[in-house]
C-alpha cells in the first residue's frame, strides 16, 4: 500500500511534501523530503490519494520490477564517486546570493552541511534543484565528467567548481526531484564583480595582490596608475581562466558554456573557478549511424575554437566594460557575424565605445599597450575561421598576458602586427614634427622589409576593400601658417578598391575625399560649414615588379623614399640581437619584390552642398585648396606606381616621387 499527501496553506510560496512507501510488511519506512516551488495552484484543502496493491504479483510484473531495480542500481554505480545526500543533511539558509542565479528550470538554495559525520561538516554549499528533464540531464552530465577531472586533484580544486554530490528521491522515475550539491565559491559571479563601480579595488582586495601574486604574470610591482592596475588584474584573471579551460580541454572535454555568469572567484585560494560542466561535450564522440570514419581531430579543433571564442568575449568585456551594456554588445556581435575582418576591430570599437567615458578610454589604452598586443590577442581569439583561433597554451605565451619581467619570443606575424600598430598610433597623434616623421618613415621601411605577400598573386584576395589614408611621407600642408582664400577642412580620405570580373588582375579604384568649406572668420574654433565631396575614379592592372634602392649619390628627388639616415637605422635595428633571431637580414637588399600598379585614365567628380553648389568661383577655389592639402597621389591616381606592403589590416603604396601612402582597412559601414 502507498499513501501520498500534500499539505498546504493558502499563502505559502513553498510546499513541503513527504512520500511514504510500503512495499511489503517487512520494508522499513522511507522519507524523502523535497523542497520546491509549486508549479500548480495551491489548494486550500488537504489532498489525500489512497492506492491499494493486490497481494499477488504476476510474473511479468515481477520481471519489470527486477529490471527497474537493476537500472536504478546501475545509475547509482555510475555516481559512486560522489556522495548521495539526504535533505536532512543540510540547513537551508533563508537567502540566496544574486551571483548564484540559475536558469528558468532551476532553483538555487544556499545551505550549510550539518551532518557531523560528513567530511563537509559546517561547509557552505549550493543546492541546485533541477526541475525539467533537460536540467536533470545537465546535472547527470556534471557528475559524469567529474570522474575525469578529479584525477588531478590539485588542478580540479584550483580551477573547477567542485561537485560534492546529489540528492535524488528516485534514479528511475522521471518526475522525481534531482538536486546537485556543489561548492560555494563566492556570492558573486565575475559579471557581478565587473558591474560594481568599485570593482578594481574590491577585486584587488579579494585577490590580496602582493609581490608574490603579481610574479605569476611576470610583473614585480603593485599599485601605480589605474590603467597599470587594471592591466595587471586582467592578466591575472585571464591567465587563471585559460589555465582552467586548458585543464578541461586536456581531459578531452569542451565546456561550451563559458560566460561571465559561470565564472566565480574564490576568496580562499584566489583562483577563478570554471563553472559546472553540465553541457560539456566529448572530443571523441563518433556518430554510430555513420559508416564513414568520423574525423575526431576536426571535431576537437572545432570545439576548442568554440570555447576560445567564448574566452574572447569574456576578455573583451573585462577590458572594455562598456560591452557589458547589452545594446553595445549586440552591435559588437553583429560586427563579427557580418564577416568583417577583425583587423578593423579597433576602428569599429573606437566609434562604438564612448572614448570620452573613463571605462572606454581605459580599455582602448590597455589594448594599445605593448605595441597593440591586446588587439592582436583579441583578434586571434575571435577569428572568423575556427581553425585560425589561438589555443590556450599559445594564448598563455602571448605578450599581452606576459608581464615585463618575462622574455617572450614573438612570431614574425606578431612583429608585423606590432610594427603596424605602432605606426598607426604615431600617425593618429597628428603631430608631424621632424622626430615623428623620421620615426614613421623608419617603421614604414621596416614593414616593407617584412612584407608577407611580395608576389602579386597574393594581392588578388587581400587588396579589395575600403582603405582609409592615415599618413603620407611626402608634403604636409595645413591651414595654420597660410592665408588661403577659402578655408577647407579635410574630413576623410580613403580608397575603395574593387575587383573587376575580367580580367582577374584588373581593379577599380575610387579615391573619396570629404571636406568642409568654412566660411566664418572664427574657423579655428568653429569647424562648421558647407560640406563637399571629391571623387576620382580609375582602373589599375596588377603586375609583378621590383623596387630598387638607389645609392646616395643618385638620389635627386626632393622627397626621397628613404633617407640614408633612415636606411642606416633600419639596418641597425635588423642587425640587433633582438631582431636577428626573427629576421636574418645582414644588409639592406638592393631591390625588393613589389606589386606594380599600372593605371588607366582618371575621372574626377566634385559636389558641394547648398548654398555653395551654384557658386562656380568658390567651387574652383575649394578644389584648389583640397589639392593643396591632400597628397597629390590621392587626386592623380596615375602617380601611384607600386604596392610595397599588404596584410589584412594595412596597405603601403609608393608614388612616382618615392613617397609612401599608409592606409588602414576599415569596414564598409564606417
Amino acid at each position: 500500500m502507498a499513501a501520498i499527501g500534500v499539505y498546504s496553506t493558502p499563502k505559502m510560496e513553498y510546499v513541503e511534501g513527504r512520500c511514504v512507501s510500503f512495499i511489503n510488511s517487512s520494508t522499513s519506512l522511507k522519507l524523502w523530503p523535497m523542497i520546491g516551488r509549486t508549479d500548480f495552484p495551491i489548494q486550500r484543502k488537504r489532498l489525500e490519494v489512497n492506492c491499494s496493491l493486490p497481494n499477488t504479483i504476476s510474473p511479468l510484473e515481477s520481471e519489470e520490477n527486477a529490471a527497474t531495480l537493476s537500472s536504478s542500481d546501475s545509475l547509482e554505480d555510475e555516481f559512486s564517486h560522489v556522495t548521495k545526500f539526504e535533505m536532512s543533511d543540510f540547513k537551508i539558509r533563508n537567502r540566496v546570493s544574486i551571483g548564484l542565479g540559475g536558469r528558468g528550470d532551476e532553483m538555487v538554495f544556499e545551505a550549510m552541511v550539518n551532518d557531523p559525520h560528513s567530511p563537509l561538516y559546517k561547509t557552505r554549499v549550493v543546492l541546485r534543484q533541477l526541475i525539467s528533464p533537460r536540467a536533470k540531464r545537465r546535472g547527470h552530465r556534471a557528475i559524469e565528467v567529474l570522474k575525469r577531472l578529479a584525477r588531478r586533484k590539485l588542478m580540479y580544486h584550483s580551477y573547477s567548481m567542485q561537485v560534492h554530490g546529489y540528492i535524488c528521491s528516485s534514479m528511475i522515475e522521471e518526475k522525481s526531484s534531482f538536486t546537485l550539491v556543489h561548492g560555494h565559491h563566492g556570492s558573486a559571479s565575475l559579471r557581478h564583480w565587473l558591474q560594481r563601480s568599485d570593482w578594481l579595488p574590491t577585486l584587488e582586495a579579494t585577490l590580496s595582490l602582493d609581490q608574490e601574486s603579481v610574479r605569476r604574470v611576470g610583473d614585480d610591482t603593485i599599485g601605480g596608475p589605474a590603467i597599470s592596475r587594471q592591466l595587471r588584474l586582467i592578466r591575472i584573471l585571464m591567465r587563471d581562466l585559460l589555465i582552467g579551460v586548458n585543464y578541461v580541454h586536456s581531459h578531452g572535454l569542451a565546456h561550451t558554456e563559458l560566460r561571465l555568469e559561470n565564472l566565480h572567484i574564490s576568496a580562499v585560494d584566489k583562483h577563478i573557478k570554471v563553472g559546472i560542466l553540465g553541457n560539456a561535450s566529448d572530443f571523441n564522440e563518433a556518430d554510430p549511424a555513420d559508416n564513414t570514419s568520423y574525423d575526431n581531430m576536426d571535431r576537437r579543433r572545432m570545439m576548442i575554437a568554440f570555447d576560445m571564442r567564448c574566452v574572447g568575449f569574456i576578455m573583451a568585456k573585462m577590458v572594455l566594460r562598456e560591452l557589458m551594456d547589452p545594446t553595445i554588445f549586440a552591435k559588437f556581435k553583429a560586427f563579427l557575424t557580418k564577416g568583417n575582418d577583425l583587423s578593423c576591430l579597433r576602428e569599429f570599437l573606437l566609434h562604438a565605445v564612448k572614448r570620452n567615458s573613463l571605462a572606454g578610454n581605459f580599455g582602448i589604452q590597455i589594448l594599445d599597450r605593448n605595441w597593440g598586443a591586446g588587439w592582436h590577442l583579441l583578434s586571434v581569439l575571435l577569428a572568423p575561421k575556427p581553425l585560425d583561433r589561438i589555443s590556450c597554451l599559445n594564448a598563455l605565451r602571448h605578450p599581452f598576458l606576459c608581464g615585463p619581467k618575462w622574455r617572450v619570443n614573438p612570431s614574425i606575424d606578431l612583429i608585423r602586427w606590432s610594427l603596424g600598430s605602432t605606426t598607426v598610433r604615431i600617425a593618429e597623434e597628428y603631430i608631424y614634427g621632424q622626430q615623428q616623421r623620421s620615426r614613421l618613415a623608419h617603421f614604414v621601411e621596416l614593414m616593407e622589409m617584412l612584407n608577407p605577400y611580395p608576389k602579386p598573386k597574393h594581392w588578388l584576395g587581400l587588396l579589395p576593400g575600403k582603405w582609409r589614408l592615415l599618413y603620407c611621407t611626402g608634403r604636409h600642408i595645413g591651414l595654420t601658417l597660410r592665408q588661403p582664400s577659402v578655408r577647407v577642412l579635410i574630413r576623410e580620405a580613403y580608397l575603395t578598391i574593387s575587383k573587376v570580373s575580367k580580367p582577374n588582375t584588373t581593379f577599380s579604384v575610387a579615391s573619396h575625399i570629404s571636406f568642409t568649406v568654412m566660411a566664418g572668420r572664427d574657423w579655428a574654433h568653429d569647424k562648421s560649414g558647407v560640406g563637399g565631396k571629391l571623387q576620382v575614379d580609375s582602373f589599375f592592372r596588377l603586375r609583378a615588379g621590383r623596387r630598387l634602392y638607389l645609392k646616395e649619390e643618385t638620389i635627386s628627388s626632393k622627397f626621397p623614399s628613404a633617407t640614408p639616415d633612415a636606411q642606416a637605422s633600419v639596418l641597425k635595428r635588423l642587425s640587433s640581437k633582438k631582431w636577428r633571431k626573427a629576421i636574418p637580414i645582414n644588409k639592406i637588399p638592393s631591390s625588393l619584390s613589389v606589386a606594380k600598379l599600372v593605371s588607366d585614365e582618371i575621372d574626377v567628380m566634385m559636389s558641394l552642398n547648398e548654398p555653395l553648389s551654384g557658386n562656380m568661383e568658390v567651387a574652383q577655389k575649394a578644389i584648389q585648396e583640397v589639392r593643396t592639402q591632400i597628397p597629390p597621389e590621392m587626386f592623380d591616381l596615375s602617380k601611384i606606381i607600386c604596392g610595397t606592403y599588404l596584410d589584412s589590416r594595412l596597405l603601403v603604396l609608393r608614388s612616382v616621387n618615392g613617397s609612401a601612402l599608409f592606409f588602414h582597412r576599415c569596414t564598409n559601414d564606417s
